[in-house]
C-alpha cells in the first residue's frame, strides 16, 4: 500500500497576492480556483509535482461565528499559523530570485546544523515559507 501527500493547506487574506505571488515569484501553476458560500480556494503546484498547495481562507468554515473568523483573521496577521518547506537544487539562487521579486526576507541562506542549507520567506498573508537544499559533502 502507498500513501502519498496529495495536498496541504495555507491560508491566506488575499487570493489574489497569493496567486501573484506563488505563480508569478515562485513560479508554481494554478491548477483550481473554486468560489463556495463566499469563500475561495486556489490551488497550486509544482509543474514537476503532483502535489497542491491549497490557498484558502482563514476559517474555511461558512457557518463559523464572527468571533472565530476574527481570531483566525488575527493569529494570520502574525504569521503564527501554516508554513510550507520547499525544497530546491540551488537554495542561494532561489532565495536571489524570490528577493529580487520583492519577497519578505525572514532568514538569508545559511548551513543549517541538520544537514540543509536553507533560507526562509514569508508569503503576502504572513506565512513562512523555507527554501532548502542538502548540503554538498
Amino acid at each position: 500500500m502507498n500513501i502519498n501527500l496529495s495536498q496541504c493547506f495555507i491560508a491566506v487574506d488575499d487570493h489574489d497576492k497569493a496567486i501573484a505571488f506563488y505563480r508569478d515569484v515562485l513560479g508554481l501553476e494554478v491548477r483550481n480556483d473554486v468560489g463556495f458560500e463566499g469563500m475561495r480556494w486556489v490551488t497550486v503546484g509544482s509543474p514537476s509535482q503532483d502535489v497542491e498547495i491549497v490557498l484558502e481562507p482563514p476559517l474555511a468554515d461558512p457557518g463559523a461565528p464572527a468571533a472565530d473568523r476574527q481570531a483566525m483573521a488575527e493569529l494570520l496577521a502574525k504569521g503564527m499559523l501554516r508554513g510550507v518547506i520547499f525544497t530546491t537544487d540551488d537554495v542561494d539562487a532561489t532565495f536571489e530570485r524570490i528577493r529580487a521579486a520583492g519577497g519578505e526576507v525572514m532568514q538569508e541562506p545559511i548551513d543549517q546544523p541538520y544537514g540543509v542549507r536553507d533560507c526562509a520567506f514569508r508569503d503576502p498573508a504572513g506565512n513562512m515559507l523555507r527554501f532548502n537544499q542538502p548540503r554538498k559533502q
